[in-house]
């Protein structure tokens, strides 16, 4: 999401570009696993960069995603792309794969 901030008497404005939170707490996010696309799981083993989740969280993972509950905005989200969906979705937690 970007936002145009115009300067003063010059016609013209600014792009800025939000940094995204990651995530490195116990919020309501560290309760549950995460679906997000399997090779950004393996990328972010290999780099330690962020992933993002189908719900929008980002965050570097590093817990065993089976000992949480699936986050319901997450399933929703995967339930409604149906058989067309995209196949190398994967179900992760805040752990690697």
């Amino acid at each position: 999401m970007s936002t145009l901030e115009p300067e003063r008497g010059a016609g013209t404005g600014t792009l800025v570009e939000p940094t995204p939170q990651v995530s490195h707490g116990d919020g309501d996010h560290e309760r549950y696993a995460h679906y997000v696309q399997k090779d950004k799981i393996m990328e972010s083993a290999l780099s330690g960069s962020p992933v993002v989740a189908l719900c929008g969280k980002v965050w570097v993972p590093g817990r065993d995603p089976k000992k949480y509950p699936v986050c319901p905005m997450c399933k929703e989200i995967f339930e409604g792309m149906g058989a067309g969906g995209d196949k190398d979705k994967g179900k992760d937690g805040d752990g690697k794969k």
